[in-house]
């Protein structure tokens, strides 16, 4: 995207993602209008580092890293670009940014100070590629750790234990067992590590040229901070790691701000001086904040894996899904839950059941009427998380169980037994219906309208379709500003958007208490 639509005259905000796969950035203006995008793809774009997926999964199999020097070299690439394009970097107020979630990053003693001092002559790349302990990251598709999960549950009093106190039972992705086992397997480098950051805190040190602190919202995903009280958890700093607080720094709330733009990036690119940066956030809590929630709000992205996104304000941590800190509001929390068994899910019964076709799919829909007449389906392809399960389980209107179903018993099935699930799953971890209870739908699935009607059948609750591309980064340009106005105002205020309107599906009934659904309690 070009600048020609940035006036002289325009305050820019711009919003980061340092996603699995690539860098991008968008800039906003005062209205939230986008007016100019730009990414850099770590396979095509960075080549020389060999990644698939902007990863290297070991030989293994279950071991998953990334090269920490190609996200500084992206860095200077996009930034480059930026530059090429004559991106108007003196009209920046604010910019803020996301990063994958639990993927960690060790840097090396003594590398503060050349953080701090870096030469705006050079690269960061050819300053900060030896600065590293641990050169490859571990991400979130890691599952080497599942020793160190055991040995943590363990300790702490079991998954419950440790869910009650950080929000989640024990991960192989979460970032705490991924320290524990960099201290047990590699001791030379933990010991000759100064900081251990996050993909977003790693990030933002580099907008700050200085270590920037985590962020709430992030380090509630990595076993380690105690969501009640929003400090490190002594009991578990002690498990994973010596003298690891000190190497973490102090979390801070997500609308912090962290510092103003360093004195490299003043030199080299021309910002604003008095450019300021928020706290960088998690890929996740910044997806919500692209979708402006407001308290009670129920987020459901149907994409090729489900997620269930929840604003609480009094959480029930279990042994399904997680409880993060809220990065909207510092006193609330956000529930998210993610189900395997999604869009592709959804095909298969489309393309066996209706032809391939959706038109079909919805024709049938529409013969049977909301609770499908008692009959549900359970539709796991692949294994899903919660339940642990994996098969088709059909059971006709006695609660029996049937071997098939006709194609229009079939195709509501598959979307009233997804959906059943998703609410019983959001009222399990705290969510509360009501009268003012929105169901925000997002993803490829929202763009049909009869799958959204049987979502709002199925919670009782009227459905608003939102269509945010990129939702992490405006998510994050938008708490930029918000983070700017020093918080006069509420996130809900600053992020509301005229030019990107609602669409409303009304619920007709309320499906789990009308039928016989109640069986469903995986």
């Amino acid at each position: 995207m070009a600048t020609d639509g940035i006036a002289d005259s325009d305050s820019l905000f711009l919003g980061f993602d340092f996603s699995t796969q690539q860098v991008k950035v968008i800039a906003v203006t005062e209205t939230l209008r986008v007016v100019y995008e730009k990414h850099v793809q770590f396979d095509s774009d960075l080549p020389e580092f060999g990644t698939h997926g902007g990863v290297h999964v070991h030989e293994d199999g279950i071991t998953v890293t990334a090269p920490t020097k190609m996200w500084v070299r992206a860095f200077d690439v996009l930034l480059e670009k930026m530059k090429g394009d004559n991106f108007p970097f003196q009209n920046v107020v604010a910019l803020s940014g996301a990063g994958q979630q639990h993927g960690s990053v060790y840097w090396k003693n003594g590398s503060r100070q050349i953080l701090r001092n870096a030469n705006p002559d050079e690269s960061l790349f050819n300053q900060l590629k030896h600065c590293f302990s641990v050169e490859d990251s571990p991400v979130w598709m890691d599952s080497s750790t599942s020793s160190q999960c055991t040995l943590l549950e363990g300790k702490i009093g079991g998954p419950q234990a440790l869910a009650q106190i950080t929000g989640s039972k024990a991960y192989e992705r979460f970032t705490g067992s991924q320290i524990m086992k960099i201290f047990q397997t590699r001791r030379n480098a933990y010991d000759n590590t100064e900081r251990i950051s996050l993909v977003s805190s790693f990030a933002a040190s580099l907008f700050i040229g200085d270590y920037a602190d985590i962020d709430y919202s992030d380090a509630t995903g990595m076993n380690l901070l105690d969501i009640w009280t929003k400090e490190w958890s002594q009991c578990c700093l002690e498990i994973c790691g010596i003298d690891l607080e000190a190497k973490l720094g102090s979390p801070i709330p997500s609308a912090t701000c962290i510092g103003k733009i360093s004195q490299y990036l003043i030199s080299r690119f021309a910002f604003n001086p008095d450019c300021i940066v928020a706290a960088f956030v998690g890929d996740n809590p910044a997806s919500l904040a692209g979708l402006a929630p407001e308290e009670g709000d129920v987020i459901v992205s149907l994409g090729t894996s489900d997620t269930v996104f929840v604003w609480l304000t009094q959480p029930v941590p279990g042994l399904t899904g997680h409880i993060f800190a809220n990065p909207l509001n510092r006193d609330d929390f956000m529930a998210l839950t993610c189900f395997k068994n999604g869009s592709l899910t959804r095909e298969r019964i489309r393309d066996e059941s209706a032809g391939g076709s959706w038109e079909v799919f919805s024709e049938l829909l529409k013969k049977t009427p909301p609770g499908n007449n008692g009959n549900l389906g359970i539709y796991f392809d692949m294994m899903e998380i919660q339940p642990h399960a994996k098969g088709v389980f059909r059971f006709g209107d006695q609660g029996n169980l049937v071997d098939s179903f006709s194609p229009e018993v079939e195709v509501r099935a598959v979307l009233e037994g997804q959906f059943v699930a998703r609410r019983v799953h959001a009222e399990k971890v705290g969510c509360k219906l009501g009268n003012k209870t929105r169901i925000i739908a997002t993803g490829g699935g929202s763009k049909n309208k009869d799958i959204l009607q049987v979502l709002a059948d199925v919670f009782n609750t009227p459905v608003y379709v939102k269509d945010v591309p990129n939702s992490a980064c405006l998510g994050c340009a938008i708490r930029a500003k918000h983070t700017s106005l020093g918080g006069d105002v509420t996130y809900s205020q600053v992020a509301h958007i005229p030019h990107c309107p609602f669409s409303i599906i009304r619920g007709r009934c309320d499906i789990l208490s009308s039928c016989s659904y109640t069986m469903l309690s995986f």
